[in-house]
């Protein structure tokens, strides 16, 4: 979430006119493109938007941006913990608990970076409330306006979620006996492990380190399957997709600030065999890295 006091859902509107770098943020992002247009580099690969379309991003997934002279968004931060708290409400029939629930939102929304092609008039009714949605979180949460805020929420998610693409997850009633913990007033709800946040922070300092599985779950005082359950219980990835994630990241600035040959950056952020930087790259960024490179370059000539 951006940095302030902290809130599950913050909306902002801006308007762009720089390219944005490829940046991953540790929530769900919702981009409503109300003005102008842009050529977004992310999972999806290179796609055009423009008025009238949502931008729908995981959280930790890479995203850049570059306007066509100028485009103006309003953006939902949304929690990640809050979203995967609707989806078990929502599918409560189906899960067992809300541990249960992050798996299964990760089978549903299989694609975690999507453009949602809602048209003008669809997206212009929505304006109203994504502006109440700004104003009410502009200084921060305020107890006062917590449900109206959830309102307004709700009521731009109804419009919005026909458009997003799931995948089928079948659950039989056998499965949901088969994982229940309990009766519903037992569930416990455990506070994240310190270990997880000390993982990402030696993965965010060292990117460029030849990181393996047991060398980071021995740093931090864990087996190597618990690091992997409890990592991607806090974060939604692998400790080594997170690294390659960050390391793309990084790549890509390299790119664009330096003029260091292809094969040079790779090796800079930790990649030693190009075919596999260039595949996870494009996974990342959606653009191979001589692409990337291509269009930045156009951009600063043009």
């Amino acid at each position: 979430m951006p940095v302030g006091r902290f809130s599950p859902v913050l909306a902002r509107t801006r308007s762009i006119h720089a390219p944005i770098s490829p940046i991953a943020y540790d929530c769900v992002k919702l981009i409503f493109v109300r003005s102008g247009s842009a050529v977004l580099l992310s999972e999806f690969g290179e796609k055009p938007v423009a008025v009238g379309d949502v931008v729908a991003l995981g959280a930790n997934t890479l995203c850049g941006s570059e306007p066509e002279g100028w485009v103006t968004v309003t953006t939902l931060h949304l929690d990640r913990d809050y979203v995967i708290d609707q989806v078990f409400w929502q599918h409560a029939a189906l899960l067992a608990d809300r541990w249960d629930a992050q798996g299964f939102a990760d089978e549903l929304y299989s694609e975690p970076a999507q453009v949602l092609l809602l048209g003008e008039d669809r997206a212009g009714m929505l304006m109203p409330w994504l502006d109440e949605m700004v104003a009410l979180s502009i200084d921060g949460p305020a107890a006062e306006s917590f449900y109206r805020l959830q309102a307004l929420l709700f009521a731009v998610l109804d419009v919005i979620a026909p458009f997003v693409k799931t995948t089928p997850v079948r659950r039989t009633h056998s499965q949901r006996l088969a994982t229940w913990p309990g009766l519903p007033h037992h569930r416990r709800f455990a506070p994240l492990r310190t270990e997880t946040r000390k993982a990402a922070g030696l993965l965010r300092t060292a990117t460029a380190r030849r990181w393996t599985l047991p060398e980071l779950a021995k740093a931090v005082h864990l087996s190597p399957s618990q690091l992997g359950r409890v990592f991607v219980n806090a974060y939604g990835k692998t400790p080594m997709t997170y690294l390659a994630t960050l390391r793309a990241q990084e790549l890509a600035r390299l790119l664009r600030e330096t003029n260091l040959p292809i094969e040079v950056a790779m090796r800079e952020v930790g990649w030693h065999s190009r075919g596999h930087a260039a595949r996870l790259f494009r996974q990342c960024v959606g653009a191979s890295p001589t692409r990337y490179r291509q269009l930045v370059r156009q951009k600063a000539a043009s």
